[in-house]
C-alpha cells in the first residue's frame, strides 16, 4: 500500500470521480430485508488472520460475529462479515468497497485498517448514506468531513498527542528534545497535532526530522538526533517503522527517553522489539477493566496470542453495530440513528461515547511498557 501521505485537493476529486463511476456500475440487489437469510456486515480490510497489519483486526471482528450468532444472531438469523479489500486500495479497492454497499446490500460497515483507507470508505457512505464505523484510523480529519454516518471508536490524534505533549512538557520541559516522524499520511497527522499540542505548553523541539523509515537514510537522521544530546526522542510512526527506529537508536547508545505514538501499542511493535523497549512511553487508548480482560482471554484462547489495542477497539465496532442493528431492525437509516444514539456504550476497550461528529469523546492515559522478567 502506498504509504504517501493523502493528498487534499486533486486527489479528493480524482477519488469522487472513481467512486461516482463505480456507484453507477455496481448492481443493486433486489432482495428485501423479509427475504435476507443472513444479516451482512460489510469489512474493509484484509480477510487474513495472517496479515501484518490488519490480521489482528479481522481476527476480533470474526471473533465478535461467532459470539453474536451464539447469542442468537438476529432474529434467529446469523450475521456474517463480508470482506472487501485489495493490496491497491484506491485501484479496485473503491470499486469493492461500492459493491459492498450496492451489491451485497450490507446494513454497514468496519473499516479500514488506517486514516487512509478510511477515508476512502468514507467517500463511499458519504454517497450511500450507509453507517461507516471506523475502529481503529486516529486521524481526526476523519469525522471533520461532516458525514453523519461516520463513527470513529478509538480516540483521535488530537487527544491522543495532548497527553504525549504534557508528558513532555513535565518530564523534559525546555530542555532539548527531538521529534523524528515518518512521511506516511497517519504519522504526519499525529505529527502535526502533537506539536499544536506542545506549543499550548510553550515548549518546541530543538529539532523534527521528517524521514522514511524504510530507507537506509533514516539511520542518518538518527546520528543527528543523538548528536543533539536530547533529554528525550519522539518517534512518530507506525508499528513496524516505530520497531526499526527504536532499535536502532538503542543499537546506537541512545539511553534517554523515548516517546512514542498509538502504534507502539500494537503486537507488532511488541514482538519486533522485544525488552528494547523497555520504558518508552506512549498514549493508551485502552481502560483497564474485567471486561478487557475477559476479551483478552478470549482472544488468546481463540487465536493463540493476546490481542493489542487495534483488535479491542475491532471488536467493540463490530459488538456495537450488532447492538445498532438489533435495536433499528434492518433499515439503514435507523441503524445509523441507533449508532448515533446508543451512546454511551460500554464496550471491552471502555467507555465509547460520540461528540457532535462522531468521534469517542474517551479519554487516554500516557502509559510505560514494561518487560515481564527484566
Amino acid at each position: 500500500m502506498n504509504k504517501r501521505r493523502l493528498p487534499c485537493g486533486s486527489f479528493k476529486r480524482r477519488l469522487g470521480a472513481i467512486v461516482f463511476a463505480m456507484l453507477l456500475v455496481v448492481a443493486t440487489s433486489t432482495a428485501s430485508a423479509a427475504e435476507t437469510e443472513e444479516i451482512l456486515i460489510g469489512y474493509f480490510g484484509p480477510a487474513s488472520a495472517t496479515h501484518p497489519d490488519g490480521g489482528d483486526l479481522w481476527c476480533a471482528a470474526s471473533l465478535a460475529i461467532e459470539e453474536a450468532n451464539a447469542d442468537g444472531g438476529y432474529e434467529g438469523r446469523p450475521f456474517r462479515l463480508v470482506p472487501s479489500w485489495s493490496d491497491n486500495p484506491w485501484g479496485t479497492g473503491v470499486a469493492d468497497v461500492a459493491r459492498l454497499v450496492y451489491k451485497h446490500r450490507v446494513w454497514g460497515i468496519i473499516g479500514g485498517i488506517d486514516g487512509a483507507t478510511t477515508h476512502l470508505a468514507e467517500q463511499v457512505v458519504a454517497k450511500a448514506r450507509l453507517v461507516l464505523i471506523n475502529p481503529v484510523a486516529t486521524d481526526k480529519s476523519i469525522n471533520m468531513a461532516s458525514v453523519p454516518w461516520m463513527f470513529s471508536c478509538v480516540p483521535l490524534d488530537d487527544t491522543l498527542a495532548r497527553v504525549v505533549a504534557q508528558a513532555i512538557a513535565a518530564d523534559v520541559g525546555h530542555r532539548p528534545f527531538v521529534i523524528i516522524s515518518a512521511n506516511d499520511h497517519d504519522a504526519h497527522l499525529f505529527t502535526v497535532e502533537l506539536l499544536k499540542a506542545l506549543k499550548a505548553h510553550k515548549v518546541a523541539p530543538t529539532f523534527h526530522f521528517d524521514c522514511d523509515p524504510a530507507k537506509p537514510e533514516f539511520r542518518q537522521v538518527l546520528d543527528r538526533a543523538r548528536q543533539a544530546a536530547p533529554a528525550a526522542i519522539v518517534l512518530v510512526a507506525n508499528a513496524a517503522d516505530s520497531a526499526r527506529l527504536l532499535t536502532e537508536l538503542r543499537g546506537q547508545g541512545y539511553e534517554g527517553t523515548v516517546f512514542g505514538g498509538p502504534w507502539m501499542g500494537r503486537r507488532t511493535f511488541a514482538e519486533q522489539t522485544g525488552p528494547v523497549a523497555k520504558g518508552v512511553r506512549f498514549p493508551c487508548a485502552l481502560t483497564p477493566s474485567t471486561r478487557l480482560e475477559e476479551f483478552r482471554k478470549r482472544f488468546r484462547q481463540r487465536f493463540g496470542h493476546p490481542p493489542d489495542y487495534a483488535a479491542a477497539h475491532t471488536y467493540d465496532a463490530v459488538c456495537l453495530l450488532v447492538a445498532a442493528i438489533r435495536q433499528a431492525g434492518l433499515d439503514r437509516a435507523a441503524i445509523g440513528d441507533a449508532v448515533r444514539q446508543i451512546t454511551p456504550w460500554s464496550g471491552v476497550t471502555g467507555t465509547i461515547e460520540w461528540n457532535a461528529v462522531g468521534a469517542n469523546t474517551r479519554s487516554v492515559r500516557l502509559t510505560t511498557i514494561e518487560v515481564k522478567g527484566r
